[in-house]
């Protein structure tokens, strides 16, 4: 079997690993089973997760099974990674139902049939019930709490405020790594850079308790130039469930992302060889918006299926190009044509409140029907549906469709 080490570091996947050489040699040596974790804190998985599922469907498409852990049990914690403030936390109910609608997105990157078949497993089934006296006895006593408060994700809630509830997710997760190496053999576990830390945590308890086969590795996450997570809209994350983000903005979203984001979202979230994303990457100035374009409807055709990637396509070529269908773009109906742009930005959500769509017109960031609107009282009329429909925008990325 291909050596998936070569593959994840060919597409820009690794940024560290607790033991680089035993890793690529135990890769290349035999079947690992390899654990992902999520904490079902929504009932959609968006794209901050879409990353750890390509790595997983890379390893398992070279042999080693994927072990895809969604944290019922950690998520009525939260990992406090990453945050200023304590995360709400959920009722069982709220995490069931989460964990039900997650796990038919995963099976878009993985296969849960034949030899190295996938499983999903949900920590609240040995979380739950632990004793906590004979926990912090038995696993809480191989934690250093200087060493742990040094940690980045707790680092970073000192100020705020770190309680002690939060500060057991770090056991909570290294346990599930231990009990995951018990009970199905598993030897590494794989999770977002900012999961290095609490991976640590695990790979060392397992290593303490005299075990040499435990190991852990990081990949890096998709940011645009400026550092900032990519998946982050004016709307809020971006979703892989078509109810919240839909298929249109989605694609979209991909298909105007910046330059410089070409090469490694080709790489990263799409299953194109590499041969020709070097080819599209290598496209410059006007042209780098055909790689786009290619890129965008190779995600969503993952995510949504062939057919709603198309749609999307059609609808962003019609609005850029002149050419294909409008019917698959953010369409909202109108109960009547005499309405304020206003009342119109509020209604499509372009803006979320009336001082900000005021700002927008005022600073010239809407049109209707390609002409720029500059008075904030204009009261839209027949004469803008000329097709049964008016196209309303802002700044040259963000379309609605109004229909009468």
């Amino acid at each position: 079997m291909d050596n998936v080490f070569n593959i994840l570091e060919e597409r820009g996947y690794i940024e560290q690993m607790t033991h680089p050489n035993e890793i690529k040699e135990l890769f290349g040596k035999q079947s690992v089973p390899f654990y992902i974790g999520i904490d079902p804190t929504a009932d959609s998985l968006h794209v901050g997760h879409f990353v750890s599922l390509m790595v997983a469907s890379h390893m398992q498409k070279c042999g080693h099974k994927p072990i895809i852990l969604v944290g019922g049990g950690t998520a009525t914690i939260g990992d406090p990674s990453g945050k200023t403030d304590m995360r709400k936390m959920l009722s069982r109910d709220d995490i069931d139902h989460n964990v039900a609608c997650i796990k038919k997105q995963i099976e878009k990157f993985v296969s849960f049939e034949g030899k190295n078949a996938a499983i999903i497993v949900n920590n609240a089934d040995w979380l739950l019930n632990l004793n906590f006296i004979n926990f912090v006895r038995d696993i809480g006593s191989l934690f250093s709490v200087n060493r742990m408060l040094a940690a980045e994700c707790y680092k970073q809630r000192m100020e705020t405020g770190l309680t002690f509830f939060e500060m057991s997710y770090m056991l909570m997760q290294s346990y599930d790594f231990l009990y995951l190496y018990e009970t199905y053999g598993c030897k590494l576990q794989m999770g977002g850079n900012d999961q290095w830390s609490n991976i640590i945590g695990g790979v060392e308890l397992i290593r303490k308790i005299g075990k040499d086969d435990s190991f852990g590795l990081t990949f890096k996450l998709l940011t645009t130039k400026e550092g900032k997570k990519m998946g982050k809209t004016e709307k809020g994350a971006l979703w892989l469930d078509s109810s919240k983000t839909s298929p249109y903005d989605f694609y979209q979203y991909w298909r105007n992302m910046e330059d410089s984001s070409v090469n490694t979202v080709l790489k990263m979230l799409t299953f194109l060889p590499m041969e020709k994303i070097q080819e599209l990457s290598s496209l410059k100035d006007e042209k780098i918006n055909d790689a786009k374009k290619i890129a965008a409807f190779e995600i969503t055709k993952l995510i949504h299926g062939e057919e709603e990637a198309k749609k999307a396509e059609e609808a962003s070529n019609a609005l850029f190009n002149g050419t294909g269908s409008l019917d698959n773009m953010p369409t909202v109906k109108l109960k009547n044509t005499d309405i304020s742009i206003i009342d119109a930005i509020i209604l499509t959500n372009i803006a979320p409140s009336k001082g900000q769509a005021r700002t927008l017109i005022s600073q010239g960031g809407i049109s209707l029907n390609d002409e720029k609107i500059s008075d904030i009282n204009y009261q839209l009329s027949e004469k803008d549906f000329s097709n049964d429909y008016a196209i309303l925008k802002k700044g040259k990325k963000i379309f609605y469709k109004l229909e009468k």
